[in-house]
């Protein structure tokens, strides 16, 4: 079984209601699972999402009635935005925020919850 929370590939989050979400970090949290989607530190809670339900699966996972699926080439936009996350992350403007510090990724998903 793939586990989900290991997974280094891109993520999208497939809602019920056909939205799609890019997902960049994932965490257990006790209702589910609890996601970031790109600029998190910049947008604060507003940009993690808490999907309610058991993780199930070995990719695509399903959580609740919310499907999580690698992110694939006919994902055009998402893919766009992906690739403008990664220029982001490499470019000088990132060192200030603390999106290559696991610890601090860490501390901003238990402050929302998690279960790490």
């Amino acid at each position: 079984m793939t586990d989900l929370f290991t997974v280094t590939a891109p993520l999208v989050v497939h809602y019920p209601d056909n939205t799609l979400r890019l997902m960049t970090e994932v965490f257990p949290h006790p209702d589910g699972i609890l996601c970031f989607e790109p600029y998190w530190f910049e947008t604060g809670p507003a940009a993690a999402h808490v999907i309610t339900g058991r993780l199930q699966g070995e990719g695509p996972w399903k959580v609740g009635r919310t499907v999580i699926r690698l992110l694939s080439c006919s994902d055009t936009d998402l893919a766009m935005q992906w690739n403008a996350w990664q220029q982001y992350l490499a470019a000088p403007q990132a060192a200030s925020a603390p999106y290559h510090e696991v610890e601090a990724i860490k501390v901003f998903a238990r402050k929302l919850g998690a279960d790490i």
